[in-house]
């Protein structure tokens, strides 16, 4: 390929390697940005900062055995949801093994016929996109490989697999009027009624998974009429496709016994979340109690069932290092002490800008924090005590300083390189980081470009409570 045919996408480097390449960019910022650090108080059990506190700490910039120790801290606190990618890697493997999953896509594309393709995309978007919104983020790991099986029998590829589930979840995760991480911690902070301005928020949510079901169902139309311009090509679908004819899929008593194994266990999973606050280690747990009611309901030995899991670890491996390898960035931030610098330096400059500037700069603002804090509730605690203030001395009410930050939160999670629950959710769908960068970064523009929109118009309309 000459160099003036090269496109952007062309260098971009191996995951692998991005990723060291921030770890040592954030290593030399620790050499330029002076360290320092918010006082926090604690709140109803979480810590948030107390504005007006920053403070120069001493400089504790990284040394090149603290770059690299970054990284086996990030695999520590990364570990919980390192395991759920290992353990729903095993529910999916033993599910696939019994023929469940592959009878029951097949089943289902067969009985809707191959000529509403369009159809069955817009609608799985939106099914991701309620998943998101309504059960969260790392919990709906385990329904991202049941998008892959379901395009892949389509006609479809990987990448549009990751679109449907990986795109749709994280849309509306972050633009979820109901968000208890983001706009629910963001409503306790400002002393507004929880979940408050549902409307906007909502409009927003839909608006952005109608143009992500678009851009996926474009995709799909771009791959079937010219199958080299597929971004999946090339990437394991072993497992994934369909391997008989269409017309011969039937669902069996065995698969339907399976199949409510794993949808009793889901409801399990779905009550402890909602009622008993379930998180990654309860759902990581319920994932291998489905794997083992699942494989002795295939009359699968202990042989077999040992085997497969082994397997299926051996597949989802390479996305569990990535997990842990992201999670150092946001260690070696922490070892720096520069987060809360970067946090209060975006919030000086903001002060001097007109209303409706800021608030679109606000978002902006949050949307660099996010690729130093990716945690919702955490840049949420860390940058709206700061935020909020600022804002009303601009002009703008809480409920859009909310919004700024949940969009420039949610938006950017689409491509955010330090989200754990991202590359855990991209590995389930065997795509790796840097082909999802060509596929997703032309609709994170067209994204932001609406979600300011609703932001300005918040502004205009002096958007409160309701």
């Amino acid at each position: 390929m000459s160099q003036k045919s090269q496109k952007w996408y062309d260098y971009i480097p191996h995951p692998v390697v991005l990723l060291l390449g921030i770890l040592v960019f954030t290593a030399i910022l620790s050499y330029i940005i002076p360290a320092g650090a918010y006082e926090r108080e604690l709140i109803d059990g979480r810590e948030r900062v107390v504005p007006g506190s920053w403070k120069v700490m001493p400089s504790s910039p990284l040394s090149i055995l603290d770059l690299f120790r970054a990284i086996p801290l990030g695999f520590k606190a990364a570990s919980e949801i390192i395991f759920v990618v290992l353990s729903s890697g095993i529910m999916f493997g033993i599910l696939e093994k019994s023929g469940m999953v592959e009878n029951v896509v097949g089943t289902i594309v067969r009985r809707m016929g191959t000529e509403r393709q369009n159809l069955l995309i817009v609608l799985m978007t939106f099914l991701y996109g309620m998943l998101g919104v309504l059960i969260g983020y790392e919990n709906n790991i385990a329904m991202v490989p049941i998008a892959a099986v379901m395009t892949l029998a389509l006609g479809g590829d990987l990448m549009l697999a990751a679109g449907v589930s990986v795109g749709a979840i994280t849309v509306g995760f972050g633009l979820s009027p109901i968000n208890p991480n983001t706009v629910g911690v963001g409503h306790k902070i400002a002393e507004m009624p929880l979940f408050s301005g549902a409307p906007l928020r909502s409009g927003l949510c839909f608006i952005g998974l109608s143009v992500l079901a678009y851009y996926n169902v474009r995709y799909f139309q771009r791959i079937k009429k010219n199958p080299s311009r597929s971004l999946g090509a090339g990437l394991d679908i072993k497992g994934l496709e369909l391997s008989k004819p269409l017309n011969t899929y039937t669902i069996s008593r065995n698969n339907a016994i399976i199949g409510l194994i794993f949808l009793g266990g889901l409801t399990i999973m779905l009550y402890g979340i909602f009622v008993h606050h379930w998180y990654i280690n309860e759902i990581s747990a319920i994932f291998l109690m489905i794997s083992i009611v699942a494989g002795l309901a295939a009359k699968m030995n202990g042989r077999e069932l040992s085997e497969t899991a082994l397997k299926s670890v051996a597949v989802v491996a390479p996305g569990a290092f990535m997990v842990g390898y992201a999670t150092a960035i946001r260690e070696a931030m922490e070892m720096a002490m520069i987060s809360d610098t970067i946090a209060f330096s975006l919030s000086q400059a903001l002060q001097d800008l007109p209303t409706y500037s800021s608030a679109i700069a606000m978002s902006l603002s949050q949307s660099i924090i996010n690729l130093f804090i990716p945690s919702g509730s955490g840049q949420a605690l860390a940058t709206l005590p700061i935020m909020i203030p600022i804002g009303e001395l601009l002009g703008l009410t809480r409920q859009s300083t909310i919004l700024a930050f949940q969009i420039g939160d949610g938006v950017t999670n689409l491509f955010n390189p330090s989200l754990g629950g991202l590359i855990a959710m991209l590995s389930m769908c065997r795509v790796p980081f840097d082909r999802w960068l060509r596929f997703i970064f032309p609709l994170v523009f067209v994204l932001l470009f609406i979600a300011w929109i609703f932001l300005v118009v918040s502004v205009a309309i002096n958007w409160g409570p309701l």
